[in-house]
């Protein structure tokens, strides 16, 4: 995962700093989209986008059930993680409870 990080970073650091002018800045852009179309790549980004929210859930789960009983009641109504009720299976921002 580093070294995608470190490839992406590297690539807008070129892009950002290049005096190659905008006609190389046209073929990066050019041959970025046409990598973030492939369906491999899609495909990719949507199983890191999923386990991405489900650790979101566990974590937000471990708050839940640490400190959940401590904090108001104004705070715990307004945030579903806090309610000892049932939390269904997916929220709003694409996260679940495993």
């Amino acid at each position: 995962m580093w070294k995608l990080s470190f490839i992406v970073g590297a690539a807008a650091g070129y892009v950002l700093g290049s005096r190659a002018g905008r006609q190389r800045y046209e073929q990066i852009a050019k041959v970025t989209r046409k990598v973030a179309q492939n369906p491999r790549v899609q495909s990719a980004a949507g199983k890191a986008k999923q386990q991405a929210g489900a650790a979101a859930g566990k974590a937000a789960g471990a708050v839940a059930d640490k400190v959940g009983d401590k904090l108001p009641n104004s705070l715990t109504e307004r945030v579903p993680y806090f309610n000892r009720e049932p939390v269904p299976a997916d929220d709003s921002w694409g996260t679940f409870r495993p």
